[in-house]
């Protein structure tokens, strides 16, 4: 290459960045997936106080915006209907143009959460996903699944920009999507036949206080809100600080027009005591609303699985009452619905905070999607959860309800346990029961135990670590409970 000519090239690259204004967030880039069917928000810089203009590949309109004092621009354009059709959407401020391309319309859903969000595909060190190979193979049948990664920082001030880039979904790029939100998107657009976008905001370690806004920590909790008091604080776990990831992992994405979030948390919040945990949850869901200002989306959040507390005591409650609190989070939370993980960890993963059956978890959620958001109703998405009890002498009689009809298996139900006024629980017998005269639909189920003559409380899987066999006629496992208050 001569000189000149390199000279001219360089002149050429040089002319074409200055007169290139336009700078976009890192969100809003090539192969991104856009929420269909609605007003998109795309957002960026550019000349302070210039006019920016979008065009879009699909419409004649045009949507412009003015850029403020500091050169920051947000806008709206309709976008069409899902399809795997390319699309592609230019930006200018007199000065210069930006396009992006391979931009597809779909549905677009968050990532939230600790580690069992974050872990890919490829799994963590010590920690595989069950039937990798197989899915990293089945990508190829995915090309509608697309996913960016928010990178896991801490800021002191909330950030509104991140380095991330959005990743198509190919056997080399499927290992490092979330496990979770992979199979719940593979699931979603392989049903409904259109490209799905996963914005993956999530933290391992992180507390549902890590997400707070200093205004909702102040007001609802004692953590500090200062920088420096919350890094003293958390100086050792500093995946448990409040505030400081929430400001630099999912500030950035809140302009973003989202279908709904998942989330997959709480195993940081062992131990709150009450029903803290599960009011917080609720003041994060409103905030996260509030925050993307589109109304009461969905939120789709996933119990934690059976793991051994306390120092590896299986047999403590610490995690079992955090689940309680869940599923008390999810009737208190408009428009949400918990997942049930009870069956989904192997014997042996008792000390495996990491469950490789990531692929169920994620599909669990997509059936709840699916059944609530995109109209198939024939779906059954719900666990099964205690409904209510009678005591007939030496028998404890327990209805469920969202059963489906169903209390499975037939014979030898494992996990349940009955105590009486000693508040000692003991192994008990489970077993199909129906009353006399009451025909099929006063089914029951009757609990009994050799070792409580006058029982007065039932627990079912109550504990950090017991996996129990009861499913309903959706083959989902029933929820862990108490009916005690001990």
């Amino acid at each position: 290459m001569n000189k000149r000519f390199l000279t001219f090239v360089i002149f050429a690259a040089m002319t074409v960045s200055m007169q290139a204004k336009v700078k976009l967030s890192h969100l809003v880039g090539d192969n991104m997936v856009i929420q269909q069917n609605t007003d998109v928000r795309l957002w960026g810089w550019a000349k302070p106080n210039s006019t920016v203009t979008a065009t879009t590949s699909w419409s004649q309109q045009k949507s412009e915006t003015k850029a403020g004092k500091d050169g920051q621009f947000l806008l709206t354009v309709k976008s069409p209907k899902a399809s795997y059709t390319p699309l592609s959407i230019t930006f200018n401020d007199g000065e210069g143009a930006v396009t992006i391309n391979n931009v597809l319309a779909g549905e677009v859903w968050v990532c939230a959460g600790q580690s069992n969000m974050e872990m890919p595909v490829k799994g963590f060190g010590m920690c595989p996903v069950k039937d990798y190979n197989h899915h990293i193979l089945d990508a190829v049948n995915s090309k509608g699944v697309r996913s960016i990664k928010i990178p896991s920082v801490m800021a002191a001030k909330p950030l509104n920009d991140a380095d991330c880039e959005w990743r198509l979904c190919t056997p080399k790029t499927v290992g490092e999507f979330s496990a979770t939100g992979y199979f719940f998107a593979r699931l979603l657009s392989r049903t409904l036949d259109i490209p799905v976008g996963i914005i993956e905001a999530n933290k391992g370690g992180s507390r549902v206080e890590s997400w707070l806004t200093k205004e909702n920590l102040e007001k609802y909790t004692s953590d500090p809100t200062d920088s420096v008091a919350i890094c003293k604080k958390w100086s050792e776990w500093d995946y448990h600080r409040s505030l400081l990831w929430g400001n630099g992992t999912f500030n950035p994405i809140l302009n973003s027009t989202i279908k709904g979030i998942i989330y997959y948390q709480g195993c940081s919040n062992v131990g709150d005591p009450g029903d803290q945990y599960s009011q917080r949850m609720k003041i994060l869901v409103d905030q996260w609303r509030s925050q993307f200002k589109l109304g009461e989306i969905p939120f789709y959040f996933v119990e934690i699985a059976p793991w051994a507390y306390d120092d590896g005591d299986v047999n403590a409650i610490s995690g079992a009452l955090l689940r309680e609190q869940q599923y008390k989070a999810s009737q208190i939370i408009p428009n949400s619905s918990l997942v049930c993980t009870n069956d989904l960890v192997y014997p042996y993963e008792y000390s495996q905070i990491h469950p490789t059956q990531k692929q169920p978890v994620g599909e669990r959620l997509a059936f709840t999607a699916l059944h609530r958001d995109y109209g198939y109703e024939t779906v059954q998405y719900k666990s099964s959860s205690y409904k209510d009890m009678t005591i007939k002498g030496d028998t404890i009689l327990i209805h469920t309800q969202d059963n489906y009809w169903c209390d499975a298996p037939f014979e030898q139900m494992q996990g349940f346990e009955i105590a009486g006024a000693d508040k000692v629980f003991y192994p008990a017998e489970a077993k199909h029961f129906w009353q006399p005269g009451g025909g099929y639909w006063d089914e029951a189920i009757a609990i009994t135990s050799p070792k409580v003559k006058n029982p007065v409380a039932v627990r079912y899987c109550f504990k950090n670590f017991q996996i129990g066999n009861v499913k309903n006629g959706g083959n989902l496992p029933l929820f862990p409970f108490r009916t005690d208050s001990w």
